[in-house]
């Protein structure tokens, strides 16, 4: 059944809502119609893990997300031209009437000028989900990070609003510091799911093993191979940091609450002393929202 694009965006409002992530607390630092952009591009990356989460089998995953990016490459196509060679199955021409979030995401590409490889880039990190639990290094940790949260930054910095090229440096590191601090958090989630994000090559050099991980041994050597994880997101996190002053003035507070969130979470966790094995690291509702107040329509 098709929906208009009004309702498809009250959908994805609704859902980008609903979800209370922080994600979607930066949002409320902008103007309405970013707003919403933003809410649609949180929709679709919602989805896209939920396919992924729904499947009972990384096969038969792997088969709904390729599905999914045929019904989105045709949404698109139809909406705003795109040539016809990304898209696999020509009869899938109804795409968007078969979604009811694709119809404003055709619309937010259209408008904002998004670039389409970003989504389809992320799709890529979700689908790697699927059949990759280890990384050797960190430059295969780093593609990773790319791909699931600097394509993120990448698909958005249209709807921040830039002049220079230039800005996408700084986008695509504040991704990668983004996801360092997630995969720091969630060490313990993960593990349950079968996966260690740390790279082998570091746990290696600080005396780590799969099974420390697995079994949740809160070590010496894991709080050193931590901090030495945490030194390198802080990193990335200087590299992020000229990225406010170079996109629009109406969006610097959002970029500013996203960085001062995930930062949030960073500091916690090293507060902690890494004891990520005792219970999920979270920021207070008040202290989220002390940090939106703060950086309320940020110039």
């Amino acid at each position: 059944m098709s929906v208009s694009v009004q309702e498809s965006y009250r959908l994805c409002g609704e859902l980008a809502r609903k979800a209370h992530t922080n994600f979607y607390v930066s949002f409320l630092a902008m103007p309405k119609a970013k707003r919403e952009a933003m809410c649609v591009i949180y929709a679709f990356m919602r989805r896209s893990d939920d396919i992924a989460d729904d499947a009972v089998s990384p096969s038969s995953a792997s088969a709904a997300l390729r599905e999914w990016r045929e019904k989105v490459a045709a949404a698109l196509e139809s909406w705003s031209g795109v040539s016809p060679d990304i898209v696999p199955d020509k009869n899938r021409r109804d795409a968007c009437s078969t979604d009811p979030i694709l119809p404003a995401l055709a619309d937010v590409v259209k408008r904002f000028g998004v670039e389409r490889r970003y989504l389809f880039e992320l799709l890529d990190g979700t689908e790697m989900d699927q059949t990759k639990t280890r990384f050797a290094t960190f430059e295969e940790l780093y593609q990773y990070c790319y791909r699931v949260a600097s394509c993120v930054g990448l698909v958005v910095m249209p709807i921040f609003g830039y002049s220079d090229k230039a800005a996408l440096v700084p986008a695509e590191a504040c991704g990668i510091a983004f996801q360092l601090t997630n995969i720091l958090r969630d060490v313990k989630e993960d593990a349950e799911k079968g996966r260690i994000y740390l790279p082998g090559e570091d746990m290696r050099r600080f005396g780590v093993e799969d099974d420390d991980i697995m079994k949740s041994r809160y070590t010496p050597q894991f709080v050193e191979l931590m901090r030495f994880e945490a030194q390198r997101a802080r990193e990335y996190y200087a590299k992020a940091r000229p990225l406010l002053r170079m996109i629009s003035p109406d969006s610097r507070g959002t970029l500013a609450v996203m960085m001062e969130v995930y930062g949030g979470l960073l500091d916690r966790i090293e507060a902690r002393e890494f004891r990520v094995f005792d219970g999920r690291v979270r920021l207070s509702g008040w202290k989220k929202l002390w940090i939106v107040l703060k950086n309320w329509r940020k110039r």
